[in-house]
């Protein structure tokens, strides 16, 4: 099953630079993610985190 695929790869013009885009955009995600997780505001997460001890009054 594998050579087959690897023949078919081989046999495609330029598909060299897909693995390094992929890499790239996930790298590119994961930054981000870590920027945007690093930059949230304490309060916001303080209270997220007592939702569940929270009780519900309805």
């Amino acid at each position: 099953m594998l050579k087959f695929v690897k023949h078919n790869l081989e046999t495609i013009a330029g598909v060299e630079i897909y693995p390094i885009i992929s890499l790239t955009i996930f790298f590119i995600v994961f930054v981000a993610f870590i920027v945007w997780a690093m930059t949230y505001s304490k309060e916001k997460i303080n209270e997220l985190s007592e939702l569940p001890l929270k009780e519900d009054n309805n």
